[in-house]
């Protein structure tokens, strides 16, 4: 805390106060509902939206048979109805209710879910008029308790739909009960964003400024300036980046994190076996830190055989070991302690070249020997498809977080500070939100961290408004901590989601993600006490410099301050010799 010398006392207050807001038709972040197995559902999201006879209160009102098999009606010992499907002789067969959509419309879908033995993958399908199956969400559900199963579609369609439950295992029941679809207009989801920004990033604060006889100082100028944001918000950086001035001037005027897109790989560190050169990540450090940026570790191993140094690819299961061993020892001791975060093992949802080669356990073995050479490095997955297409069932959230959990369970592996990364990389064409948002409920129920980590929306009409709609929607999700974009300037081969062109001028997604920066984070400003000698004002979390000016004297009191995540109240109390 940095003060002036001035001739008296005066006694600030910080009075921290959550904002208040009513919400849309009561958005809700709890995610206690996905992180276990419940022996009674809980009740319907929304009463059911426009789902009939949601609760089945109704017997089986509103609900039918599709293809083979019959419905009947279960009742718990405690009185809770609900369906059963039996009978099944196809995937999809079972109960079934026919619900009209909007095009244009975002749907919120959830459903408690229970097979009578085992345990199996259940998803939730909309099948259109024109026969088009959509795949809205998916769980693992088991005999003996109920699993929640989220998901949701934005609706490219008018007209009827048949909602349907879907399991492989044609030779279990599947029970359902507490179903719920509701729509929300596009403005409705907006304005839900923007409400979550300002609970979750934003806290009112009141200075209350006293001279030391405790007398309020009427008139008092307190100057709010904003030195770093606390959200990390940041790009892709490539080997280019050393050899324009114009790139350097254009990412540092922006951002303060980064993740190198390719110069940490295997690939490019290691490219004939035996010979390591770090010349080009150990200069892209320097870079950074001399500018105070952050860094991602990506990667330390990839899962897909494709991506393998050539030398790697045909190496026999033991000499893999002793390379991949050398590999992780050598890019981790290196950085320890120089990164925020290391991405372990890429993609191991869709590719598994280690473990075919290495056994069922080595993702899990890496993430131990990063934990030991790096302990307060966070640990990361990172998946594509997660949040960005409900089609991908390898990658699904559930998927996920059956992996991380596995992971996290192998012996020595306590402790570790793990992270979700997805990837985030977008076709073009209108985002589902709906999905997105689902997703990500799904994945912060386990309480960890989750970083988008390689945002980008592939070129075309409005690909900036739908990149703002995906940068806008992991922003405002709570369980979002960070989002790194892969995307940049067209000299940098930025070819999906280009910022700026050769000539550093900004595209219109560049225009859109400069407005992001300016909107989300604090503006300076000049505030004069009131009679009580206070002043309130809303502020992002972050890092401050707080002036206090005397009204008498002009003298001046400075001193730092930073606004956190956690603060949920209270007061703090500073004396300044002023």
């Amino acid at each position: 805390m940095s003060m002036s010398i001035g001739a008296y006392w005066v006694l600030v207050f910080l009075y921290i106060l959550l904002s208040s807001g009513n919400s849309i038709l009561a958005f809700s972040y709890d995610y206690s509902a996905t992180t276990e197995c419940l022996k009674e559902p809980q009740r319907a999201q929304y009463g059911g939206g426009i789902i009939a006879n949601p609760e089945f209160t109704h017997t089986l009102e509103g609900w039918n048979v599709h293809g083979e098999g019959t419905i009947r009606e279960g009742i718990s010992k405690n009185g809770n109805r609900y369906i059963i499907a039996h009978g099944r002789t196809q995937s999809l067969d079972g109960a079934s209710q026919t619900v009209q959509f909007v095009e244009g419309n975002l749907y919120t879908f959830s459903v408690w879910v229970q097979i009578n033995r085992g345990s199996e993958s259940v998803a939730a399908v909309l099948r259109t008029a024109a026969g088009e199956l959509i795949r809205v969400g998916q769980v693992i559900a088991r005999d003996g308790c109920w699993s929640f199963l989220k998901g949701g579609v934005f609706a490219n369609f008018s007209g009827p739909a048949e909602l349907l439950f879907q399991c492989k295992n044609t030779n279990v029941e599947i029970w359902i009960d507490n179903v719920s679809l509701q729509p929300f207009t596009m403005e409705q989801w907006r304005s839900h964003q923007d409400e979550i920004i300002q609970k979750e990033h934003k806290r009112k604060v009141t200075f209350q400024v006293k001279f030391a006889n405790k007398t309020a100082v009427k008139g008092a100028v307190v100057s709010i300036k904003q030195t770093q944001s606390s959200l990390p918000f940041g790009c892709g950086m490539n080997h280019h980046i050393l050899e324009s001035e114009a790139y350097k001037n254009w990412f540092t005027s922006r951002f303060k994190y980064t993740t190198f897109t390719n110069e940490m790989k295997w690939y490019s560190t290691e490219i004939i076996q035996g010979r390591e050169d770090y010349t080009v990540a150990d200069t892209m450090v320097r870079f950074a830190k001399r500018h105070g940026i952050s860094i991602r570790g990506h990667n330390i191993l990839w899962d897909n055989p494709k991506y393998q140094p050539d030398w790697v690819k045909n190496l026999s299961p033991n000499d893999l070991r002793k390379a991949a061993a050398k590999r992780i020892n050598s890019v981790v001791s290196r950085y320890a302690g120089k990164l925020i975060a290391w991405d372990v093992m890429n993609e191991n949802l869709h590719f598994s070249f280690y473990e075919d080669k290495l056994g069922a356990n080595a993702s899990a073995e890496y993430f131990s020997r990063a934990f030991q050479l790096d302990p307060k490095t966070g640990l990361f997955m990172n998946e594509f498809n997660t949040i960005e297409d409900r089609r991908d069932e390898a990658a699904s959230p559930t998927n996920y977080k059956r992996r991380l959990e596995q992971i996290l369970s192998y012996p020595g592996n306590k402790g570790i500070l793990a992270g979700i990364g997805v990837q985030g990389h977008f076709i073009y064409g209108q985002p589902d939100l709906a999905y997105m948002r689902a997703s990500l409920d799904i994945l912060a129920s386990n309480g960890l961290p989750i970083w988008l980590t390689e945002v980008s929306l592939e070129a075309g009409p409005n690909q900036a408004e739908y990149f703002e709609q995906v940068l806008r929607e992991g922003h405002s999700h709570p369980g979002v901590e960070g989002i790194i974009m892969f995307a940049g300037p067209e000299i940098a081969g930025f070819n999906a989601t280009t910022l700026a062109d050769k000539d550093f001028k900004n595209t219109p997604a560049g225009d859109v993600v400069d407005k992001l920066i300016n909107e989300w984070k604090a503006t300076t400003a000049e505030l004069t006490t009131d009679s009580e000698g206070s002043i309130e004002v809303s502020l992002f979390h972050g890092d401050y410099n707080i002036t206090v000016k005397d009204p008498l004297s002009n003298s001046s009191t400075s001193w730092n301050y930073n606004l956190r995540k956690d603060d949920k109240g209270g007061n703090v109390h500073i004396l300044i010799n002023a």
